[in-house]
């Protein structure tokens, strides 16, 4: 698995491997706390509010301040460069999503 992730993420070694992985997790476990206060914040709950709010909460705001919270724990952990590209391809495929047709 180790190998597939170094070539598939094009880095030279384990360690790097490991350490683009905890900065997912980190960035993971960030954001349900920045989640879960700014939901608190501003009294969105599962049980209160409609599903489509949630959703649209977190289509609008949630995502975004990942993508944010990404890069800052990139930074941290010395591998800004990697997540920079990593986001500028992912917005590539999600752009192509509403390309041009045909």
């Amino acid at each position: 698995m180790i190998e597939k992730l170094k070539e598939r993420w094009n880095v030279k070694n384990g360690w790097d491997v490991l350490i683009i992985l905890l900065v997912f997790a980190c960035t993971g476990f960030s954001i349900l706390y920045i989640k879960r206060a700014l939901f608190d914040l501003v009294g969105l709950s599962k049980e209160t509010s409609p599903s489509w709010l949630l959703w649209t909460v977190n289509i609008l705001i949630i995502l975004p301040l990942y993508q944010a919270v990404l890069l800052a724990w990139g930074w941290i952990w010395g591998r800004f460069s990697f997540f920079w590209e990593f986001e500028k391809r992912m917005f590539r495929r999600i752009g192509s999503w509403f390309g041009r047709k045909g």
